[in-house]
């Protein structure tokens, strides 16, 4: 088995913690912008990777997620909202949740356009440092792919969040039972290679967009 590619693998991780720190910014940005603060309070409204890592999801996923091939992707630590301050609670929490996956998008969107500028819509850019194309080769395909894992229906997923806010209030209590074993489905699913069936596909279709 050839040996890791360390550099590959620092920008993947470097690529990596700064998407999950602009998803939970978002999420606190926006809390904050509908009305509640409690994030904001805690510093979470910030770019500072340092008030949003989880040792699992940001750490210990992602680094599994490597070793075993699967999609380097992971999550941060949960960004706290207050409901009783949200006007439109159910309304304001699905917009809280989908603000993070947004966020991974429109950081994709990004990469894929600097991509094209630099490219000039060729398949490979003469003359482009490796560095700069490994950067935003990682950028597209690591937001793409937190984009989607996010938005799975599982809580506590966004996916999940979201989904909550869909359902009819009474369906919506029960299926958030589901919560507590969250991340026992997730990590049942990578362990059975069923999260890559899941994610590869719309993610293929979001790239296939993109580029």
């Amino acid at each position: 088995m050839p040996s890791p590619d360390i550099a590959q693998i620092l920008i993947a991780f470097a690529v990596l913690l700064f998407s999950l720190t602009v998803h939970e910014a978002a999420h606190a940005f926006t809390a904050d912008r509908l009305g509640d603060p409690t994030a904001r309070l805690l510093g979470r409204v910030s770019l500072n990777p340092a008030v949003h890592i989880d040792p699992i999801g940001t750490v210990l996923f992602p680094l599994i997620a490597i070793a075993t091939h699967l999609p380097v992707i992971g999550w941060a630590k949960p960004v706290p909202v207050d409901g009783r301050n949200l006007p439109h609670y159910r309304r304001d929490f699905m917009l809280i949740a989908a603000a993070g996956p947004a966020s991974n998008l429109v950081l994709a969107t990004l990469a894929a356009v600097i991509w094209r500028v630099l490219s000039g819509g060729a398949v490979e850019a003469a003359g482009v440092p490796e560095f700069v194309v490994t950067v935003l080769q990682r950028m597209l395909l690591i937001n793409v792919l937190l984009a989607v894992f996010n938005m799975i229906p599982i809580p506590p997923l966004d996916g999940g969040n979201v989904l909550a806010g869909l359902l009819p209030p009474q369906l919506a209590a029960q299926y958030d039972r589901l919560r507590p074993w969250g991340f026992l489905l997730l990590y049942a699913l990578m362990l059975t290679g069923m999260l890559s069936a899941i994610v590869g596909p719309p993610a293929e279709l979001i790239l296939s967009w993109l580029l």
